[in-house]
């Protein structure tokens, strides 16, 4: 499924360009669902194009490239006409224009404006637009991906499947005054990309008089039915919402699969680029090893899979060795028993199976204020490990680090090969590697504030952001409002809340550094080894260990009712780009109801953002 560039007919692409052919349509396709035990035919917005694979079709292309490329995207929009995408729908932050789409290259940092990752464009049915990303020579390599982001029906369309895997691949070799790219001491080390989707596909009763029919259910009145006859589709934004993912019954799929199994051999390192596509769902990640004589039903109900968890899944975990959060190489190797992806997040791991056998994949329970669904989710099978004969692993650290000390030795310049494998032999860090410098107390010049709120007392409810702690400032999504300017080659400190439930915060185009999380008792839970309690107790495994990390999308957490606030204190570097962008709650049924803000980067004594480089007016077409 990996994109390496399409042509353009009657046109070569140049050495050092992508071109790439994607089409959005409808399509017919099959999904899983273990509770019945058969195939559901579905009906779903997609990408098609030359290397979709048609056996999982809701899960885009691979598109790989290096630094100094530039991928152009032939964006095609085949869908029907949809007249709510004509730019006068009167109310911007209630759900429209379905058949809308655009693009979104998240966590690359290039430029916002034009035709590069431009979000505040419209490209409606029937359009045809190409964008083009020119990726900086120095960009950082890692795990990005790309989706869908037209402002009023991107919840819908992510959880069709719009979106894909994007790989930077670096071969940059560290040297005494310039960093490397980690891929060069990861060299030879086979690879495994995980896209984590939830597809919450939905059959409908008969629509009355020209409105959406009810969603078929269960008898149990929560879960979805599909009939053998009917065919699923996401039409809807009452398939959104804290509760119904969780009463769905659906799963989370892998690389467009549920409850798929993959092969490896014991004793040997696996790099997992790991994604989390999805809209609706926490992930806590736990690898267990399965009892021998564990077999699944042939039907797999959600209850069915709480028994089969606690009897089945009941070995020995696998730990995590993470190297890369967000696409970005971490300072050192975070070993972990079990990793939190929020929607948006990524996590490079290198995993090692000790032994032959079979292992569960489990989405664990969560803590309520720690799940995107304020709902405390319960275990769920993801997936299952058949791990091969191999040599049996009996310390997989002390594994790892020869296994890194080795390459080192084999792969890097003679001049700094020394000091790599010394950092290694340190506690596996991997200071040679990292993308970004630390930012420091004295290079901060500016200070910035962010408070997500939702106001219930008002119907429909009403999703807003402050640049302030104040509710009374908090406002909704303006398609014509710049919220903040902010000056190209400033340093800002910001301080993220949520007054009200937990969202994920992401910004565009330049990622940021943690600096602090501060629980409502006042404890800095970012650090390593730390134990996240406030919630009555239950224990929070996600925040601890994100101290210095570099990111671009955190769970910016909120207990309720009347908890107490989180507060969160990252820093963030405005370097070669102006224009406008977005950042937003990446609950993306949130952010398309109006948890939102646009900001625009200006150039030093720019007094307006026109004068610096703003797209046209004209093309904010998602009002």
């Amino acid at each position: 499924m990996t994109i390496q560039g399409l042509p353009v007919p009657g046109i070569e692409p140049l050495e050092h360009e992508r071109v790439l052919d994607l089409k959005v349509v409808y399509t017919d396709g099959y999904i899983f669902n273990p509770a019945t035990g058969r195939n559901d035919k579905v009906r779903l917005r997609s990408y098609n194009g030359t290397d979709v694979d048609p056996t999982t079709p809701y899960v885009s292309p691979t598109i790989e490239v290096k630094p100094g490329d530039t991928i152009r995207v032939n964006l095609r929009n085949e869908l029907p006409l949809d007249p709510s995408c004509d730019g006068a729908h009167p109310h911007a932050n209630v759900p429209h224009c379905f058949n809308g789409t655009n693009l979104h290259t998240h966590g690359l940092w290039v430029n916002p404006a034009g035709n590069g990752d431009n979000v505040l464009l419209s490209i409606n049915p029937g359009v045809n637009f190409q964008y083009e990303y020119n990726i900086p020579s120095d960009h950082p390599a890692g795990t990005f991906w790309y989706h869908t982001h037209r402002h009023g029906s991107t919840a819908l369309q992510v959880s069709s499947g719009m979106a894909g895997a994007l790989i930077v691949r670096g071969d940059r070799l560290p040297g005494l005054t310039r960093q490397g790219d980690l891929d060069t001491l990861l060299h030879g080390i086979p690879e495994r990309i995980l896209m984590f989707q939830q597809i919450q596909y939905a059959c409908r009763k008969p629509s009355v008089n020209g409105k959406l029919g009810d969603i078929k259910l269960n008898a149990d009145n929560k879960s979805y039915r599909c009939d053998p006859d009917d065919v699923g589709g996401i039409e809807g934004y009452d398939q959104f919402g804290p509760p119904t993912w969780g009463n769905s019954g659906r799963y989370t799929s892998i690389n467009g699969l549920v409850i798929p199994t993959f092969q490896t051999k014991a004793g040997q390192l696996e790099r997992w680029r790991m994604i989390h596509g999805g809209v609706r769902d926490t992930i806590t990640l736990k690898i267990v090893e399965m009892q021998a004589s564990a077999q699944l039903a042939a039907t797999f109900t959600k209850t069915d899979a709480a028994a089969f968890l606690k009897q089945s899944c009941s070995g020995a975990t696998v730990t995590q060795d993470l190297v890369a959060a967000d696409g970005l190489t971490l300072a050192k190797v975070h070993t972990s028993d079990v990793t939190t992806f929020q929607p948006g997040y990524r996590f490079d791991s290198i995993m090692i199976f000790p032994k032959p056998g079979r292992y569960c994949v489990v989405n664990m329970a969560a803590p309520k204020a720690g799940s995107v669904n304020a709902d405390a989710p319960g275990p769920e099978l993801l997936g299952i490990v058949d791990v091969q004969g191999g040599p049996n692993v009996a310390d997989p650290s002390t594994f790892l680090k020869d296994a890194l000390v080795t390459n080192a030795k084999n792969d890097m310049p003679s001049d700094i090969a020394a000091t790599v494998i010394a950092d290694l032999e340190a506690g596996l860090k991997l200071t040679r590697f990292t993308p970004h410098p630390d930012i420091a107390d004295n290079e901060v010049t500016g200070k910035q504030e962010l408070t997500f709120f939702i106001d219930t007392s008002v119907s429909p409810l009403k999703f807003a952001v402050s640049n302030t702690s104040s509710a009374a400032e908090a406002n909704a999504y303006d398609p014509d409002r710049i919220d903040r300017k902010l000056t190209l080659g400033a340093v800002d400190e910001w301080t993220l809340q949520s007054a009200f439930v937990s969202h994920p915060f992401h910004i565009h185009i330049n990622p940021f550094q943690i600096v602090s999380i501060i629980d409502p008792k006042g404890r800095d839970v970012s650090a390593e080894g730390v134990i996240d309690d406030a919630d009555n107790g239950k224990i929070d495994p996600q925040y601890p260990g994100l101290k210095g990390v570099w990111k671009d999308t955190l769970f910016i957490k909120s207990l309720e009712p009347g908890g107490g606030m989180y507060k969160i204190t990252v820093r963030t570097r405005y370097q070669r780009y102006i224009g406008q962008f977005v950042l937003h709650c990446h609950i993306l049924d949130h952010e398309d109801q109006g948890m939102m803000q646009n900001v625009a980067i200006v150039l030093p004594g720019t007094t307006t953002v026109s004068d610096a480089g703003d797209v046209d007016p004209v093309q904010h077409t998602h009002k």
